[in-house]
Parts: structure tokens; sequence; C-alpha cells
């Protein structure tokens, strides 16, 4: 259910034969060219419709100029994007007659390290300049490459409304809207969780007496059927680190608490089944931490309250019981603990006290740093997430209100001294969140 830890945004060092000036004038430059291109094909097509498109100044970012962008609800996404043809007619390549080096200029190579350089918010942008960008980005490869270099931006995908989903990207300050789950009627009725691992955005739930996964690719930006686990599940605890993620405990379709632990690697699609945990559990939480998978708390019966945690070793491939790990932090009725992982430290918010707290690995207890965010209002924890951002934590909810809603996001980055909320972005929709997923790529 919650994510692991992960890195904010570290821009790759350029090794001392590069000059950083150079790739970022290279990087603004195919900006300007995506922009061009999308403005001329808006042109066009204003032209055929009769009618404008409103359009919106993005904030700056440090590697890319001032770009117009639609509105958040009416992005093209790279499905959907016209992209010109390799060729112009005459078997030259117009801008970029070699599709294999995609800025022929400076060959593929260069072109690929001047697109890590840029936001992944850029990236439907600059699909658009012909097929060879557009290929490349639907590929993958330079997620994987960003990875690899530790060039990360975590956006926050949530659910207010059943078969909807929405993102917010907090480089931009932008919302953007998903596009819709297939209409299923015992899906949206059943228990739901979700896992955002690599490029995937998982969500899982039940259909009549089986468990089903759907799956969101930012490279298609569509849905699609995802691969089932090995032993299909729900009410489990998860957590991802980079294209990998962990599933552990949960119920089968007959209700029955499992021990059973999963890994899922995310650009094969496969699940490999892990040793067993010393505890059958449910509704339990997980993160990494220190390389280390933790699934924390849940239920061992429908009455019995866990408070102990397990810590997984992933190149032992063991388990070790830590008593009295969750002690006190969610209660038989409530939601599971709402914990996340910073900078290798564990929090949790303790929606009853409306607490946050910091989890003291030596003396295996927690230590009360001061108050959540007042106005997310939950019912015993459920409606409100708790997430890592990169080096934030993030508290996503809405307050109680008649005749609509709101959602906020509320940021703190820990440090030293009593937690100082900041509420990021806000808007109008339903104040109770169903799922929630931190994605960092």
């Amino acid at each position: 259910m919650l994510e692991g830890q992960s890195y904010m945004i570290s821009r790759a060092v350029p090794s001392s034969c590069e000059q950083e000036p150079k790739w970022i004038y290279m990087a603004c430059q195919l900006l300007d060219q995506s922009k061009n291109k999308r403005h001329m094909n808006d042109e066009s097509r204003e032209q055929e419709k009769g009618h404008k498109i409103k359009r919106k100044k993005s904030p700056r970012s440090p590697l890319s100029p001032n770009i117009e962008e639609m509105e958040p609800n009416s992005l093209e996404t790279i499905e959907e994007m016209e992209c010109p043809d390799e060729t112009d007619g005459n078997g030259s390549g117009g801008d970029y007659p070699d599709s294999n080096s995609l800025i022929s200029s400076i060959g593929r190579d260069n072109s690929i390290n001047c697109l890590l350089r840029c936001s992944r918010s850029d990236y439907g942008s600059l699909a658009s300049l012909n097929k060879s960008f557009r290929s490349l980005i639907q590929s993958g490869e330079l997620y994987r490459l960003r990875r690899q270099m530790g060039i990360t931006e975590h956006w926050v995908y949530f659910s207010c409304h059943v078969l909807e989903w929405e993102a917010y990207d907090p480089y931009r300050g932008r919302w953007l809207t998903l596009p819709r789950l297939p209409h299923n009627e015992c899906f949206m009725c059943s228990d739901k969780e979700s896992l955002a691992v690599g490029t995937e955005l998982l969500v899982f739930g039940k259909e009549v007496t089986s468990h089903i996964v759907l799956r969101y690719s930012i490279l298609t930006n569509s849905w699609s059927s995802g691969k089932a686990m090995n032993s299909p599940r729900c009410l489990f605890g998860s957590a991802s680190l980079g294209e990998k993620a962990i599933v552990a405990g949960g119920t089968d379709a007959h209700g029955n608490i499992l021990s059973s632990a999963e890994l899922y690697n995310s650009e094969k699609q496969t699940w490999t089944t892990l040793p067993s945990m010393i505890t059958p559990r449910k509704m339990c939480s997980g993160v990494f931490m220190n390389g280390k998978f933790y699934v924390i708390g849940g239920m061992s019966s429908n009455t019995q309250l866990l408070t102990c945690g397990e810590e997984y070793d992933l190149e032992r491939g063991t388990w070790r019981l830590i008593p009295n790990m969750s002690s006190g932090l969610n209660g038989a009725s409530g939601a599971p603990p709402l914990v996340a992982v910073v900078n290798n430290n564990l929090y949790a918010a303790h929606y009853s006290e409306k607490e946050i707290r910091k989890y003291d690995k030596d003396t295996n207890s927690w230590i009360t740093l001061g108050r959540l965010p007042e106005r997310p209002a939950s019912m015993n924890g459920w409606g409100l997430a708790f997430r890592a951002c990169g080096e934030r934590l993030i508290v996503i909810g809405g307050p109680r209100v008649l005749g609509g809603g709101m959602i906020e996001l509320h940021s703190w980055i820990p440090k030293d001294g009593p937690p100082e909320w900041t509420m990021i972005a806000s808007k109008h929709s339903g104040s109770f969140v169903y799922n929630c997923a931190v994605m960092g790529c």
C-alpha cells in the first residue's frame, strides 16, 4: 500500500569533459522545437474546429524555457499526438534525418543525454517532434537510464472517486487527470489496493470470486490488464523500490489470511514467490528502509490486532520478527498503520491523536514530533493518505464540508524541531482518498 524510500530529482552531474550550459542549451532547443510544432498543429486544428484552445504558461523549470501548455485536463497524451513523419516527402528527414541519432548533429547518445536532463513533464511534448522521439519515450529506455543515474521526479497519484484517478506534479504545480478505469460493478464495490512501481500504477481488486489487477502505464497513458500474482490477494502490505515491489500478507478469494509474499518486476512484468512471513496478517503496511522490506502491524484475525512487524532481508531471503514495532499506531476498526520512509527514517501518522511520530530503531519505540495538519479529516484513518514524496512527507485529505469536497496536499521536509506543514496544492474534488501512491521515475 505504501511506497518505499526514494529520492527527489537530483540532476546528474556532468563529467569533467562535459559543459553543463551546453546540455541545458540543447535541452531548451528541443523544447522550443516541440513547442513550435505543437503550436503549428494546434493552429491547424483550431482552424478546422473553428475555436481556440485555452493555454496557460507553466512554471519555469531550471532546464526549460517558458513553454506554453494546454490546461491539464486537455493535455495531449503521447498516444494522441500527431508526430511528424521521419521524412519530408523528398526522402530527407527534415530537422532530424537520422532516426537512429534523434538529433543528427550530435548523435543518438548525446541526444539521449539531453533528454535525460529534461523534466518528465516535458516528455509528452518532446514525443511530438517525430516518430523517433515518440518511440524512444514510449520504450521506457529514458526512465531506465534516469533510474541508473539517480534522476527521479515524484508525482502523487490518488483516487477520490472509485473509477477516477488524478495525479499531481509538484515540480510544475499542475494536476492531471488519468483515463477512467474500465467500468466493472464488482470491482467498484470491492476492497482495492494500489502500488506505483517503475513507470506503472497497479490497482488490485476483486471480480466476484477472483482477483484482478489493472495496470496504468505512463508510457502510453492507458489502462490494461495487469499480470496476476502467483497467489492473488487483497488487503496486503506493499512497497516499491525502483522497478521492483514486494507484497506480503493479505487475504485470498476465500478470506483466508496469508503469510506468503511475492516480488514484482515491472520491467519484466513477472511475479516471483518469496519465503513466507513468520506471522500471517492482513491490513498491514509495508515500507523499504535501508534496503530491506518491512511489514508493519495488521491483523491475524477479524478481531486480533498485531503490534509486531517483520523485516525481510532481500540478500539472505529471510524474515526477522520485530515485537511491538507498531504498538499504538492503529486500532482493530481503524485503517492499517499510516507509515512512510524519508532518508531511511520511518515516520507514522497517528490518526486518532493527529500526531506525527518517528521510529527509533535503537529502542524500537516511537517518538512524537508534533501535530499533523489540522484540516484533513479521516474516519479512523480511512480516507487519509500519508506518503513519502522524495525528501518530503505528504498528507493528502480534505476537510469535512457540506455541498462539495476539497482535496488538499500538505508537505513537510523532516528536520530538527516540530513539523511545519505547508499546503502545496488544493482543488475541488472528493475529500475522501480511497487509494494513493507515489511514483518516482
